[in-house]
């Protein structure tokens, strides 16, 4: 797969950050159940977390009261 563009995964009024925090978080969790199963993962998992962001496995979801008026 192609590395996806923000715009192809950002739906409308999100905001990069958050999809920054998301994908980081997720990669985060990719490396800890490599952890527990005692698998090193093949791919970084970074790519892997903003891959499933864009087929749609995960979604960014934001607090709107964290949003700026």
């Amino acid at each position: 797969m192609l590395r996806p563009s923000s715009s192809q995964i950002l739906k409308n009024g999100e905001s990069i950050y958050s999809l920054v925090i998301a994908v980081s978080r997720r990669a985060r969790e990719i490396m800890d159940e490599s952890f527990e199963e005692k698998a090193p993962t093949e791919e970084n998992p970074v790519k892997l977390a903003v891959e499933q962001f864009a087929r749609n496995e995960y979604r960014l979801v934001e607090d709107p009261a964290v949003k700026k008026k």
